[in-house]
């Protein structure tokens, strides 16, 4: 997995057209497919579940990356991969033996991600950052797309850059959360990898081009 990615995030895209916007993401400079699940226990909202998975699996080109904002989500794991899914991540705070739900999530044959919420310091991470592909620093607190975006993430950044250095140069960092072209620039600099847009790129008149100008930033 390269860097300078951008995620479109599924959730935020126009539920009445979905084949209209997976092909658009098919066919623009974006490189993986976001998909928010949210299970209304974690967080106070409720996304959608496998037939939506398996329904963008079927017609997406690029890979599907799952953000599961759930309780227990050891129990779906080999779902989502039977459906399709490349990388998963998981939230810290939602896995009481996280080192057991990374090594399921690679032994299922996906990417294992470790997910943290606005509040949660990134040295929370250090005994886990050896075991996952990537992480995602949740940039405004989960459970709803088009929130603003929190500063203090930037800092998160690169401190969890730095601990990357020292301990796996090989992982990737994710950033999900009010990220627009007019921030993009600033949060690779930081350190991000992989970059996650939904409003701003599917409440835009011209998503393709939202997505070349965060790709560009």
């Amino acid at each position: 997995m390269s860097k300078n990615l951008l995620a479109p995030s599924m959730l935020s895209a126009d539920f009445g057209c979905l084949q209209k916007d997976i092909e658009l993401v098919n066919n623009s400079a974006a490189d993986i497919f976001h998909l928010d699940i949210m299970d209304g226990v974690f967080v106070p909202n409720i996304s959608y579940g496998f037939p939506v998975v398996k329904a963008i699996a079927k017609s997406a080109k690029k890979p599907l990356d799952a953000h599961l904002m759930i309780v227990e989500p050891d129990k779906y794991i080999d779902r989502f991969a039977e459906s399709g899914v490349e990388y998963l991540s998981v939230h810290y705070e939602a896995c009481p033996h996280l080192h057991r739900t990374v090594q399921h999530i690679k032994k299922s044959g996906m990417k294992a991600g470790v997910a943290l919420n606005p509040h949660s310091p990134v040295c929370l991470l250090e005994d886990i950052m050896c075991e996952a592909d990537f992480i995602l620093i949740m940039s405004v607190n989960p459970g709803f797309g088009g929130q603003s975006f929190i500063e203090r993430a930037i800092e998160k950044i690169r401190k969890a850059k730095q601990m990357a250095a020292a301990l796996n140069p090989e992982i990737l960092i994710e950033v999900d959360g009010g990220v627009c072209a007019e921030n993009a620039g600033m949060l690779k600099g930081a350190g991000a990898d992989i970059l996650v847009a939904g409003s701003a790129v599917f409440s835009s008149k011209d998503p393709a081009k939202a997505i070349e100008m965060i790709k560009g930033a």
